[in-house]
């Protein structure tokens, strides 16, 4: 029998699944072992819980009376370090089960009588802000205990993320790390993608179409929650490929107040037709913006960057073409200048690289930023599969983020440059005049047909005048042809040292 074809023995294996009861069990049971045996990947989900830093023990389906009801949440999570005790009741649910209030406000108020600090929920419900738990529960019960959710989207993303990237010590742990991993992506752990638009999809894509769709409808909202799961859902995805935390990209009233976001996204839908949402990804240039038009059908992703503050208009485009070497040629390049209000010039790729000045319509006025964007077809089913939102709202963003924006840098002026020094000629120190100065510079060169003042003023000493006879002149302090001895012969002073003063005749 070849090797080839035996199965490799699993330490949570997928087989023997049978029913939703026992694939919650068996899900619940490994997310929880492996977090205790593998500390920094249980560190990693606790701590922004409020968890301390301590040995984390985890204990499934433990039993609890509630008045005369016995109830027995799917898991608990412990903490202790030094006086500090940290104890979370766990509820799970896989595959398409979502969440029930009814019970979770029951394991609240378990909670509060146990004084534990948490409960943690975990599904495949992506919530559309982090933070905000997907099913609504009284208020008061949220007191004093603290109501948190974990996709499994995101525990497998961070699962990922700290076994690739920030690594694992223990190499065993690692392993154990991976066999989770294997786990959760296998389709019968029901551990799920985000594979629905949810059952307003159909409705409010058409009324959007036909131009119906008003601020008020019921269907509007829970479209547009779960966009905004979408967009979290593929930062997730984005980020276990770069391994990095990939954000949403919201403002602090947005996070603050979900609801403002969610009605912004209404009305961008019944005025405009077009969801849009960005992302934040580490050392990019600037957030993926990517925008869904309904009623065009397409589904565009950009961003934005400045302009060199240097150089001319045509040596900042040229800046920007160098970086979009392997852009497809559809790129759709916007350029804005200086105090401009309005859109910008706008070309394709393909014709900015034929022409660079196609993006210039005022050579006199400076560029101050750029926009590049790339458009492709969007879907319209509501699940996943060949031409469905989904997947090419999901395609659209890993492509433009693989073929643009890991290829940009935003630009940064050079360092100023040390000045070069002229080179001084060798001179003995006594006889130089002058020492250098940082106000020197290089000499000017003697223009052709010009001479040096020394070379005529010599001359002038050493060839006879053709006016006067060659006898002593009493006008002359010493007759013409050799010098007695003890006469000095003066010279002309340096260009490098100025003029002299009057001169006198020395003996």
């Amino acid at each position: 029998m070849a090797a080839e074809s035996w199965h490799q023995a699993r330490l949570i294996p997928t087989s023997g699944i049978n029913g939703a009861d026992e694939q919650e069990r068996r899900a619940t049971s490994a997310l929880l072992a492996v977090m205790s045996s593998v500390r920094e990947f249980g560190r990693v989900l606790t701590q922004p819980l409020g968890a301390p830093a301590g040995q984390l023990e985890t204990y499934i389906e433990v039993p609890f009376h509630l008045g005369e009801r016995r109830l027995y949440p799917d898991g608990l999570l412990r903490a202790r370090r030094g006086k500090k005790e940290w104890t979370a009741l766990v509820e799970v649910k896989t595959g398409v089960n979502t969440l029930d209030a009814e019970q979770l406000e029951a394991y609240l108020e378990i909670a509060r009588e146990q004084g534990f600090d948490a409960v943690v929920t975990i599904s495949n419900e992506i919530p559309a802000i982090a933070g905000l738990h997907p099913t609504k529960v009284d208020k008061r019960k949220l007191k004093r205990v603290a109501l948190h959710h974990w996709s499994w989207s995101m525990v497998l993303a961070e699962a990922v993320l700290q076994k690739e990237h920030r690594g694992v010590a223990d190499p065993d742990q690692a392993w154990i790390l991976g066999e989770l991993i294997r786990y959760l992506e296998h389709p019968r752990s029901g551990a799920l993608q985000f594979d629905d638009m949810g059952p307003s999809w159909v409705t409010t894509r058409e009324a959007v179409a036909a131009g119906t769709l008003r601020p008020g409808d019921k269907c509007a909202p829970e479209v547009a929650a779960r966009f905004d799961a979408l967009l979290r859902y593929v930062s997730l995805q984005l980020g276990r490929q770069l391994g990095d935390d990939v954000t949403p990209a919201l403002s602090r009233k947005e996070l603050a107040d979900p609801a403002q976001r969610t009605q912004a996204l209404v009305e961008s839908m019944s005025s405009q037709g077009t969801l849009q949402g960005a992302i934040n990804i580490p050392n990019a240039v600037g957030p993926l913006t990517v925008t869904a038009d309904l009623r065009a059908g397409v589904v565009t992703c950009h961003v934005d960057l400045a302009a060199p503050r240097d150089g001319r208009a045509t040596t900042r485009v040229n800046w920007l073409l160098r970086q979009l070497r392997n852009a497809p040629d559809s790129t759709r390049i916007e350029a804005f200048v200086m105090h401009g209000r309005g859109a910008g010039t706008a070309e394709l790729l393909r014709a900015v690289r034929d022409n660079p000045a196609a993006l210039i319509e005022d050579p006199k006025k400076e560029l101050r930023s750029f926009r590049v964007a790339l458009g492709a077809p969007l879907g319209s089913k509501r699940g996943r599969g060949r031409g469905s939102f989904i997947d090419s709202v999901e395609n659209a963003i890993a492509g433009f983020y693989g073929d643009v924006v890991q290829n940009l840098r935003a630009w940064t002026a050079a360092p100023p440059r040390l000045r070069e020094l002229p080179d001084q000629p060798d001179e003995r120190p006594s006889l130089t005049s002058t020492a250098l100065s940082s106000q020197d510079g290089i000499e000017p060169e003697a223009q052709p047909g010009t001479e040096q003042l020394g070379e005529r003023f010599q001359a002038d000493d050493t060839q006879p005048d053709s006016h006067q006879p060659d006898s002593h002149q009493p006008d002359s302090p010493h007759p013409a042809g050799p010098r007695p001895a003890g006469v000095v012969e003066q010279r002309p002073p340096s260009l490098a040292t100025g003029w002299p003063g009057p001169t006198e005749s020395s003996i």
